[in-house]
C-alpha cells in the first residue's frame, strides 16, 4: 500500500503551480498520536476519497491537512464553515469588470470551483457548523461523479484529477450540528485524538528549544494531567487543547507560567470548577 502513496507523491510532484499557488503548499510538520494514522489518510487521499477528520478541536486537524498538502507539494484552499457560509462563498460570485472601455459581467471562482479546476485540496474546516440546506451543493462533487454543474453559470465542472477533499469537525461544540447523513456517507472518516507521550515531547522540544527544562516539565506532565481528567469526565475536551497547551507555553516563555495558563487555558472555559482544577493541577507543578 506505501507504493499507491508513494506513485501518487511522485505524479503530484510534476504538475507545475504558479508562484500564486505554490504559496498555498501547507508547511507540514504533524506528528501522528498513532503508528498507522497519518499513512492510512493519506492512502485514502491517494484513492481519491473524500477525508472527514473528526476530533476535538486542537488536536491538529488543521496541521493533518496542511502536512498532506506539503506531502505532496499540492495548494490547498480552504474554507472556514458558518451559519453565514452561503453558495457564493462556496462557488464564486458574479462582478461587474471593464474592458476596452465597457463594462461586462465576470464570473470570480470560489475555493470549491478553484480547487476543482485547479487540482488542489479542498479543506472544509468545521463543516458541522454550515447550515444543512447549503452543503448539498457539493454532493456530486463528493461521490464519484467529482463534478459539479455551477448554479450561478451553467458551466459544467469536471474535477482535475489530483482533486482531493479534506474536512474536519469537532463534535458536540456550541453552534455545531450533526451532519446529514447523505453528507456524511460520501467520506472516509478518522478519528483525530490528542497526541501524548513522546510524540507531545517531540512537538516541544521542536517549538521550543530554547525553553527551560522546568517549563518543559511543567507543561508536559500538565498535558498529561489534563488529558487523564477529560478522560474521567472532570473537564471538558478543550481543556486539554494541544493549541492551548503551544499557546501557554509561548506566553510563559515572557511571564509566570500560571498567569500564562490562566489566559491561554483555563479562562477560555466556562465552568468555575473547571477552571479552578486547571489552576490546581498547574500549581502541583510549579515550584
Amino acid at each position: 500500500m506505501k507504493n499507491l502513496v508513494m506513485e501518487e507523491k511522485l505524479k503530484r510532484l510534476t504538475r507545475v503551480h504558479s508562484a500564486q499557488d505554490t504559496a498555498l503548499i501547507g508547511a507540514g510538520g504533524y506528528l501522528s498520536p498513532e503508528e498507522y494514522l497519518l499513512e492510512d489518510v493519506l492512502i485514502a487521499v491517494s484513492l481519491k476519497k473524500p477525508v472527514l477528520l473528526k476530533g476535538p478541536t486542537g488536536a491538529g486537524k488543521t496541521k493533518l491537512a496542511e502536512t498532506i498538502s506539503e506531502f505532496f507539494s499540492q495548494p490547498i484552499q480552504s474554507i472556514n464553515c458558518s451559519v453565514d457560509l452561503d453558495a457564493e462563498a462556496l462557488l464564486g460570485f458574479k462582478t461587474i469588470i471593464t474592458k476596452g472601455g465597457l463594462s461586462e459581467i465576470d464570473f470570480v471562482d470560489g475555493p470549491v470551483v478553484e480547487a476543482m479546476k485547479k487540482g488542489h485540496i479542498l479543506y472544509i474546516d468545521e463543516i458541522n457548523m454550515a447550515k444543512s440546506e447549503t452543503l448539498p451543493i457539493l454532493h456530486s462533487v463528493l461521490d464519484y461523479r467529482r463534478m459539479l454543474t455551477n448554479p450561478f453559470t451553467g458551466e459544467v465542472i469536471r474535477a482535475h484529477p489530483d482533486f482531493s477533499v479534506i474536512s474536519a469537525i469537532n463534535e458536540g461544540y456550541i453552534g455545531t450540528t450533526p451532519m446529514n447523513e447523505a453528507l456524511k456517507n460520501r467520506f472516509v472518516t478518522f478519528s483525530i485524538p490528542y497526541i501524548s507521550g513522546e510524540h507531545l515531547e517531540k512537538l516541544w522540544q521542536e517549538m521550543f528549544p530554547t525553553a527551560p527544562k522546568d517549563l518543559h516539565i511543567l507543561m508536559l506532565n500538565l498535558a498529561k494531567d489534563l488529558m487523564e481528567q477529560v478522560e474521567q469526565g472532570m473537564l471538558s475536551e478543550e481543556a486539554a487543547s494541544i493549541r492551548s497547551l503551544l499557546y501557554a507555553t509561548e506566553l510563559a516563555l515572557y511571564m509566570e507560567p500560571i498567569r500564562a495558563i490562566t489566559y491561554a487555558i483555563a479562562e477560555k472555559l466556562e465552568d468555575d470548577q473547571e477552571k479552578q482544577l486547571v489552576l490546581a493541577l498547574a500549581s502541583t507543578w510549579i515550584k
